[in-house]
């Protein structure tokens, strides 16, 4: 084989490469991964030297298959990385004798990983030398299986090829021009491909290779998306053919190695074709529905009776999603047409292949609800062809329409919604105990994806929904047994919790059955968790899961109830529902959804709730048996009880339940010396409570909706500050902060802690409008977070920050011309605090690394100054000079992050100070001593930033900095532009003197923000080499 042309590696490198190989992969080796790495690492070093080519016949000729991999690996690197650097006449020599190679691998039966290596070689070899002017290697595809075939290729290895070769054009980074000529070069071959594919399917079974049907298969799906449609349809009755059991008595067998491959390819067809979408109904979906009347339905019975879905039955299911899917609207037409049809099965499957009870399979349970949905948006959007009159009638096209579907939609629906409805229930205990723990959790994930298909139902079918829910369910609890399960009652209680979301807010008689004596009334109080559980969750929404978005709960529909009197001997069906929820609190595996429900119900019924805040009374006195994490909850919700009532009635209650929690924070305080986890986890607790306390007096009305000067609005405020002043509530929320100071001075470097302290304090402080009997002034809290922060600087303290600044000059909820400024007693607090935090962070980041290592704290930093921009901007000019220069220079060292969250807070503070001070009359001499001072520093780290010291994500965020520079100070900047992008210390880029020019004069010909933008990223690309590459242009940041 002629081999001169490559470069030569020496006899000792390519020896030990090998050497390498052996000790890094072979199976006997035990080594530590740092000594797997050391190897690796000592390969690829051997690997990326250019002479490497000279590896890949050794390393292919080489017995060890480790070795051989390597050698193809080596090859389809070189191609695809190194291609620049190949000599360009020795470009046909290379391959001929990759061809070569890979006919030699076939021939000596090496594994199909190496020969997978040597394919996608030979397409990136295409990919360098078709697509040029003129072709280097014109007919690739054919003069490649031309000389496969003189070689003697099997069959098999020529499909794996030709499947290969449509994956990797896809998916090949390419320039339009050289994709499109790529993508040309295969629609030429598709004639000889899809004859090669028909040969293959139409061999007998005797005649041809195991492997070889597979792999045939296996290159149809892979090129479906290039044929077009007329030369996919004579594959369907090809694929259907092999699909055909190989006897039917007593019961249908099938030829597992034809059918699975037959049946993917045929899903592929219907989801990834030119067929796809509803196209060819008369070539693909009727003929599959013949195949589906003669043997689906055998298949199914099979499954049902045996009780085991085996992968037949599996892919069969699969088939039907798919074609449920495709042709949707074809069903929609054929089952809602007033014109007569023969009757066809409705492929839209069930959810499970086998009967209720049995184990979720793979991917099904979580596929059949969109096939349903599929359908039934269907119905409606079908063109039925229903006659209409003349133009005058057109108007009546709708009515007609709705009058003629509603029955159809509400036949269908109410069958969907009895079927799910079945399907949702979990089987017995003594089933369920051998499903395995995938197999539960698919089957929930099935039951969440029912909720999308049954609101769909319910838009149709209404108040008629619920009312076959109360009636199924007071037809089960009616005939239930002692001996019988919870698992129907359940299931149905799920489905009425699945179109929550969907059911109006308003009085439904069909509701009140559901949550009054008859129902909720007779549901279990002790035992039996599931259906427990799932009414709480009825009640009260449950916790967020990380599949999906969970459903929602009607605690806000009791709203719509009349409010019950004190002693009335007739409970409501919001009382009804307090007390099943509360009958729940004590049991261990339910007192967490308990205390969920209870808070959402208290939180949205409070007004209805507070003659009642006797009982909530009682409540609080009984929950000595509940976990403290839960308890928190209930006080919560107390809480919101609470504040239901006017200021002054509300000091008693909340003595009562917050005394407790602050005396149990001050006994954690004084007993961490002995005891400093307890303690720890203790102050925690109190905390946590106190935050759900200070939420559930928050008022639910939005406070951006009311007037501040709203008569109203004032004369609740003066009444609440007047329940302020009371000396109870004055002590108490002294005591709070006393409390809050010595977990601060104790813990403040416990991340719990902190994280405790930080939701207490967001929902302890509040605007104005919003304040309540416990909320706290900003400024003590902001020096305690200031000798937090000191003690150990972290983003949390700095976020915290941040909240509070803004709450020092809260802003006006009416509309004003000019924004209000700060008063001087908020002004000194923020000054001072500026202060504190500008030293402490600015100390910690001039460590070496300490701002790369660190991003959270960097991102929080910026926010929080960027924060004092907007609302204490005066402050800065007030700082000891050294200290505002120090922050100016941190924010610029902070543009060459390659965090981009980090870098671009530090983009935003800058835009946000450059802009605050250029466009205030009072800051004038600041303006231009900026300029003197850092306007050239923020300038080059700009220009280094796009040249490549920035990652490119954050091009968008220095582009507008540059554009602020630019607008602010358009003299200074296209001088200092000039002078950086053309000194010798400039960053070492790609770019030419040409594109640093044009550069400047597209920045500076409108300073425009597009301009600029334009501009910043074309120079971007040209410093960064990547002009003219699909990776570049497809990745510029708009």
């Amino acid at each position: 084989m002629a081999s001169a042309f490559l470069p030569v590696l020496p006899q000792g490198d390519v020896d030990r490469a090998i050497q390498l190989i052996q000790q890094a992969y072979a199976p006997e080796q035990r080594l530590s991964s740092d000594d797997q790495r050391r190897l690796q690492q000592e390969l690829f070093e051997i690997q990326r030297r250019p002479e490497a080519w000279g590896l890949v016949l050794p390393f292919l000729g080489h017995p060890d298959p480790n070795v051989q991999f390597f050698g193809a690996h080596t090859i389809q690197v070189k191609i695809a990385r190194d291609w620049d650097a190949f000599p360009e006449d020795a470009a046909t020599q290379l391959r001929d004798m990759l061809l070569e190679l890979t006919g030699r691998a076939i021939s000596s039966g090496q594994n199909k990983v190496i020969l997978r290596k040597l394919f996608v070689a030979i397409t990136s070899l295409a990919m360098k030398l078709h697509p040029s002017s003129p072709s280097r290697w014109p007919d690739w595809l054919r003069s490649t299986l031309s000389a496969f075939s003189t070689m003697g290729v099997p069959r098999e290895h020529i499909m794996d090829f030709l499947a290969i070769v449509a994956e990797e054009v896809e998916s090949a980074d390419l320039l339009p021009p050289r994709k499109a000529q790529m993508k040309q070069s295969l629609a030429e071959a598709v004639p000889m491909v899809t004859q090669a594919i028909h040969e293959c399917i139409a061999t007998p079974v005797v005649q041809r290779s195991p492997h070889d049907l597979p792999s045939a298969l296996k290159c149809l799906q892979a090129w479906m998306a290039i044929l077009p449609a007329n030369d996919l349809t004579p594959f369907v009755p090809s694929l259907l053919s092999l699909m055909i059991p190989t006897a039917e008595s007593p019961s249908p067998e099938y030829d597992e190695q034809s059918f699975l491959p037959a049946s993917d390819t045929v899903q592929e067809l219907l989801t990834a074709s030119a067929l796809a979408e509803g196209a060819g109904t008369k070539t693909v979906t009727e003929p599959l529905l013949l195949w589906l009347d003669r043997y689906g339905s055998a298949i199914v019975q099979a499954t049902v009776s045996s009780g085991f879905v085996d992968d037949i039955s599996h892919s069969l299911c699969k088939l039907l999603v798919a074609l449920g899917d495709h042709s949707a609207m074809y069903f929609a037409k054929n089952i809602a047409s007033p014109v007569l049809v023969k009757p066809v099965p409705c492929p839209v499957p069930p959810p499970h292949a086998a009967p209720t009870g049995l184990a979720p399979r793979a991917e099904l349970p979580q596929a059949a609800p969109a096939v349903h949905r599929a359908a039934g948006e269907a119905l409606w959007n079908v063109d039925y062809g229903f006659d209409v009159g003349e133009e005058g009638e057109a108007g009546n096209e709708a009515e007609e329409r709705e009058r003629d579907m509603m029955p159809v939609a509400k036949a269908v629906y109410s069958e969907l919604v009895s079927v799910l409805r079945r399907k949702v229930v979990w089987p017995p205990r003594s089933v369920l105990s051998g499903w395995a723990r995938d197999q539960r959790d698919k089957f929930q994930a099935f039951r969440r994806d029912v909720g999308d298909t049954l609101i769909n139902a319910y838009y149709v079918l209404r108040d008629d929904m619920l009312s076959f829910y109360v009636n199924d369910l007071l037809q089960r609890l009616s005939a239930r047994q002692a001996q019988d399960g919870w698992e129907e009652i359940e299931a149905t209680l799920h489905c009425v919790m699945a179109v929550q979301e969907a059911v109006p807010v308003e009085d439904s008689p069909h509701l009140r059955q559901i949550f009054g004596p008859d129902i909720l009334g007779r549901l279990p109080k002790t035992g039996d968790e599931r259906v427990r559980r799932t009414a709480l969750h009825l009640i009260g929404k449950p916790p967020p899961s990380h599949h999906t978005r969970p459903p929602g709960s009607y605690a806000s529909w009791f709203t719509t109830q009349p409010t019950q009197a004190p002693g009335s001997p007739t409970p409501s069906p919001l009382m009804n529902a307090i007390t099943y929820v509360v009958s729940a609190l004590p049991d261990p595996t339910l007192c967490l959804f308990a205390a969920n429900a209870l808070r959402d119900l208290c939180d949205a019924n409070r007004t209805a709730l507070a003659p009642h805040i006797g009982a909530f009374g009682e409540l609080h006195a009984g929950l000595t048996g509940i976990p403290d994490t839960e308890k928190a909850k209930v006080l919560q919700s107390i809480a919101s009880v609470i504040q239901a009532l006017p200021p002054t009635e509300e000091i008693p209650p909340i003595e009562a339940i917050v005394s407790p929690v602050v005396a149990k924070l001050f006994e954690a305080l004084q007993s961490a010396g002995q005891l400093p986890e307890e303690a720890r986890a203790m102050a925690v607790q109190q905390l946590e409570t106190l935050t759900g306390v200070a939420r559930g007096l928050t008022r639910v009305t939005d406070s951006l909706l009311a007037q501040d000067e709203s008569p109203e609005v004032q004369a609740a405020l003066k009444e609440m500050n007047r329940a302020r002043e009371d000396p109870r509530v004055v002590k108490l929320r002294e005591a709070i902060l006393s409390a809050i100071r010595g977990t601060v001075e104790l813990w403040s470097t416990d991340a719990s802690v902190c994280d405790a302290l930080s939701d207490l304090f967001k929902s302890i402080t509040a605007l104005p409008s919003d304040v309540t009997l416990l909320s706290l002034p900003a400024g003590p809290l902001l020096e305690l977070v200031c000798l937090a922060a000191q003690r150990q600087l972290t983003a949390v303290w700095l976020s915290l920050a941040q909240v509070l600044v803004i709450q020092l000059n809260p802003p006006s909820l009416l509309p004003t011309t000019f924004k209000s400024e700060p008063s001087a007693e908020a002004s000194e607090v923020a000054l001072n605090v500026l202060q504190v935090l500008l030293q402490t962070s600015l100390s910690v980041f001039a460590q070496p690394g300490a701002m790369a290592s660190n991003p959270d704290i960097v991102q929080a930093f910026f926010g929080c100054i960027d924060a004092y921009v907007q609302h204490f901007m005066p402050v800065f000019y007030r700082l000891p000079p050294e200290l505002f220069n120090a922050l100016i220079q941190c924010a610029i060292g902070a543009l060459s992050l390659q965090e981009r969250y980090s870098l671009t807070s530090a983009c935003t503070f800058l835009s946000s100070f450059v802009n605050r001070t250029a466009t205030n009359d009072d800051f004038a001499a600041a303006k231009a001593a900026l300029a003197q001072t850092h306007g050239f520093q923020i300038m080059r780290a700009v220009l280094f930033g796009f040249a490549g010291v920035a990652p490119r994500s954050a091009m968008p965020n220095l582009i507008e900095l540059l554009s602020t520079m630019i607008t602010r100070y358009p003299a200074e900047s296209k001088q200092w532009m000039s002078e950086i992008l053309f000194a010798e210390d400039f960053y070492p880029c790609r770019a030419t003197p040409e594109a640093k020019t044009k550069f400047i004069k597209t920045v500076f010909g409108s300073r425009s923000l597009k301009r600029t933008r334009e501009g910043a990223q074309q120079f971007t690309l040209v410093a960064r080499g990547l002009e003219g590459s699909a990776f570049g242009y497809a990745t510029v940041s708009m």
